[in-house]
């Protein structure tokens, strides 16, 4: 027999693809987590309470406050959370109430942050961002999220003084998979070196990128290069150029990289090629600092 776990509240990070929960104490011990893959991308809105229902259904024996970040706020998702606007703090009380069927159920939506000129918004970073500041109070520098929008985000004073968005990893996709080098990229292996000197080669040179991605097809039917190498290399030459445009952002800054895996890695070693150290941290221990964080206020 199981033991039925009563939690305080309950914590969410729900994305595109995924929803992840956590059962929390009101101090902020984990009792219990659970996830799926009802992300907002196969919901619509009456989908939303469901998907929460089935995967953290066995927690709701009475009324509880659920405290959710991610693209549950976003205007296809459960419902649309406001976007604070920088220069702003990473973490406010701005939260946007969700209207459920269960009179049980008050879910709060953290809200995003947003940036007028150059346009730019973000929707779960911030909640990171504020996880990451809660655990290491008065930093300022850059913190960099990787994923499929790489975001650069100018922190001082415990506040976002602005930031900007590179779709690196989306395109990293798009190419791979849906242009004529996803015959040339289809590998899960890695060669470092080759990474390393395609992230120099775009930083050194950024407009041949166009013309540097043809070449890993043709070194291909020419030269054998292998599809681990050219895995490599299309990574590498990406986010060197990413690297190029975000420089004002992380030169001569202190740099902290939240993600969790390769991809954060790769960032790290990518920065470090050019003189310029971070340190990484993993992104579901800073996303959870950040939903205590926001229930914290939310209780006010």
């Amino acid at each position: 027999m199981t033991d039925t776990i009563t939690p305080d509240w309950i914590a969410a990070d729900w994305g595109t693809s995924n929803l992840r929960v956590w059962a929390m104490s009101d101090s902020g011990d984990i009792l219990a987590e659970a996830s799926s893959d009802q992300g907002m991308g196969k919901l619509d809105r009456t989908g939303f309470e469901p998907a929460l229902r089935d995967v953290a259904g066995k927690w709701i024996n009475g009324p509880i406050t659920v405290v959710a970040c991610g693209m549950v706020g976003a205007r296809q998702g459960w419902a649309e959370a406001k976007y604070d606007r920088v220069p702003c703090p990473a973490a406010t009380a701005g939260f946007t109430k969700v209207p459920t069927d269960d009179p049980d159920l008050s879910v709060h939506i953290i809200p995003g942050i947003s940036q007028d000129s150059p346009a730019d918004v973000m929707r779960g970073e911030e909640t990171q961002i504020a996880g990451f500041l809660s655990r290491n109070p008065n930093w300022d520098g850059i913190i960099c999220l990787p994923g499929s929008h790489t975001k650069w985000v100018h922190v001082s004073a415990d506040e976002i003084v602005s930031f900007q968005t590179y779709m690196t990893g989306e395109l990293f996709a798009a190419i791979s998979g849906h242009t004529v080098l996803k015959h040339s990229v289809d590998s899960i292996g890695w060669d470092d070196s080759v990474f390393e000197t395609a992230v120099s080669e775009t930083m050194s040179r950024p407009e041949k990128l166009a013309a540097n991605l043809f070449s890993l097809r043709a070194d291909g039917l020419l030269h054998n290069m292998t599809n681990e190498a050219a895995r490599s290399r299309l990574s590498g030459l990406l986010i060197g150029a990413e690297l190029t445009g975000a420089r004002p952002y992380w030169l001569g800054q202190q740099i902290a990289v939240i993600g969790a895996g390769d991809i954060a890695g790769l960032y790290v070693k990518a920065l470090g090629l050019q003189g310029a150290p971070a340190t990484q941290v993993q992104g579901d221990s800073v996303t959870l600092a950040g939903l205590i964080a926001a229930y914290r206020r939310l209780k006010g």
